[in-house]
C-alpha cells in the first residue's frame, strides 16, 4: 500500500499553522486591539465610546513596539466626546481606521455639549492615524444654532502629540473645523479629505497653532472656512499640493485679537489650486495686534474663480465687532506671491492693505497672471506696503 504522506503538502500546512499562531499571539499580546473585542458593536445606533476608551487603554499601557487599535471596515461606530490619553509605554502607537465613526444624530443626542472637541487626542508620541475609513461629525444641527462658533466641538483634536502622522481618512460635516493641532512638533498630513457644505460656517479644514516643522500634502480640503488657518506659533509649515474649495483659502491668521502677541514665520505654501473660494492667500491681522508674522511664501498656484485671490488685511474686524483706534499691529515682513494664475470673481485681484503703523515690508509679486471672468480690467491696491512688484503690477508697492 502506497503511503500518503507528501512532505509538500506537509510543509503547506507547517506554514498556515504557523502563520495562524503568529496572527493568535498578536491579538493575544496585543499587538492588535480590535475594538469589537472590547465590546463595541459598531451597528451604528450603539454608543461604542467605552470600548474605544477600553481598547485604547489595554493598548497605551502596554510595552513593545508596533501597536494597533483597530477599528474594522463593514462597521458603523457611533462616539460621543472622549479622549485618547497619553503618553503611552509604547513608543509609537497605529489607529487603523477602516470602518466608520460618526457623531450623535443631531446636537440634542451629545452627552457634553460643553466639550470643545469630540475625539481628542492628548500628550501622545509617535502616533500615527490611517487608513481608508470616514468620520462624520453630522454638524448642521450646530450650524443652524445661535450659540458662537467656539461653543461647537472641534472634529479632531491633537494636543501635545509630536511625530504625529495623519494618512488616508476622509472627514465629513465637522460642527467646527476638522482637524485641530495645538503644541505638537513634527507633522505629517497626506492624503486625506476634509469635506462640508460650502455654507457651512467655520469649518475649517485644518487648525494649526502653537506648532512647529508641520507638513501637508496631497489633500483635498473643501468646506465653509479656511482650508487651512495657520494661527499664533505656527512656524516652518510647508502646504503642498493641497486643492482648496469651496472655502475660505488658505489664511495666515487671524492674528493678535484683542491686543494679543502673535507670532508665525517660515510658511511655505506651493503648487496648491483654489477652486471657487472666497479668498486665495491671505494673511489677516486685527488692529492693536502685538507679534510678527514674516518669511512666508505663496508659490505655483492655480486659481479659479477666486474672489480675493492675493489678500493682506491689517484691518481685520471679525463680526459683531466694533472698529477700534489702532496704536499697535501685527508687523509683516517678507511675504512673496510668486507664479500666480487663473480667474478671479471680482475685479480685484490683489489687496494689500497694512497698518500705517508698521506697514508691510519687503512684499514681493513676481509673475502674477490674473484675469476676470468678465473681462474687466483687474485691479490691484496697496497701501501702507513696502517692497517690489513685476509685470503690470510695478508701482503697486512702494519701494524702500
Amino acid at each position: 500500500m502506497k503511503s500518503s504522506y507528501h512532505p509538500q503538502r506537509m510543509e503547506i500546512i507547517v506554514r498556515v499553522v504557523f502563520v495562524l499562531t503568529l496572527v493568535n499571539f498578536g491579538f493575544v499580546n496585543g499587538q492588535i486591539y480590535d475594538v469589537l473585542k472590547f465590546g463595541a458593536k459598531g451597528d451604528g445606533t450603539t454608543d461604542d465610546s467605552k470600548a474605544f476608551v477600553e481598547a485604547w487603554k489595554a493598548m497605551c499601557s502596554s510595552g513593545g513596539n508596533n501597536k494597533t487599535l483597530l477599528i474594522p471596515s463593514d462597521n458603523t461606530f457611533l462616539l460621543q466626546p472622549l479622549v485618547f490619553q497619553g503618553p503611552c509605554n509604547s513608543p509609537s502607537v497605529q489607529v487603523q481606521l477602516e470602518g466608520k465613526i460618526v457623531a450623535p444624530l443631531n446636537k440634542e443626542a451629545w452627552s457634553d455639549l460643553k466639550s470643545c472637541e469630540w475625539v481628542s487626542f492628548n500628550k501622545i508620541i509617535g502616533l500615527t492615524i490611517l487608513g481608508s475609513g470616514t468620520i462624520n461629525g453630522r454638524g448642521s444641527s450646530f450650524w443652524e444654532d445661535n450659540t458662537p462658533a467656539s461653543k461647537h466641538p472641534t472634529q479632531l483634536h491633537f494636543q501635545g502629540c509630536n511625530n504625529l502622522e495623519i494618512n488616508g481618512i476622509t472627514s465629513f460635516d465637522s460642527p467646527r473645523n476638522h482637524i485641530s493641532i495645538n503644541d505638537c512638533r513634527q507633522v505629517k498630513i497626506t492624503q486625506i479629505k476634509l469635506i462640508a457644505p460650502g455654507d457651512s460656517p467655520n469649518t475649517d479644514g485644518i487648525d494649526i497653532s502653537a506648532s512647529t516643522d508641520v507638513e501637508i500634502y496631497d489633500t483635498m480640503v473643501g468646506t465653509g472656512d479656511d482650508c487651512v488657518a495657520l494661527n499664533s506659533g505656527s512656524i516652518n509649515i510647508s502646504i503642498t499640493r493641497m486643492q482648496c474649495g469651496p472655502g475660505h483659502g488658505i489664511s495666515v491668521g487671524s492674528l493678535g485679537k484683542d491686543g494679543e502677541e502673535s507670532i508665525v514665520e517660515n510658511v511655505q505654501v506651493t503648487n496648491c489650486t483654489f477652486n471657487e473660494t472666497n479668498n486665495g492667500a491671505r494673511i489677516k491681522t486685527w488692529p492693536n495686534g502685538k507679534g510678527y508674522a514674516r518669511n512666508i511664501v505663496f508659490k505655483d498656484i492655480i486659481l479659479t474663480e477666486t474672489k480675493n485671490p492675493i489678500i493682506i488685511d491689517q484691518q481685520y474686524i471679525d463680526k459683531g465687532r466694533i472698529d477700534v483706534e489702532e496704536s499697535s499691529a501685527v508687523a509683516i515682513s517678507n511675504v512673496t506671491f510668486v507664479d500666480f494664475r487663473g480667474t478671479s470673481r471680482q475685479d480685484e485681484i490683489i489687496k494689500i492693505d497694512c497698518s500705517e503703523v508698521t506697514s508691510c515690508k519687503d512684499i514681493v509679486l513676481d509673475r502674477i497672471d490674473i484675469t476676470t471672468i468678465d473681462g474687466k480690467k483687474p485691479i490691484v491696491e496697496c497701501s501702507n506696503a513696502y517692497g517690489n512688484s513685476t509685470n503690470a503690477y510695478d508701482g503697486c508697492l512702494k519701494t524702500q
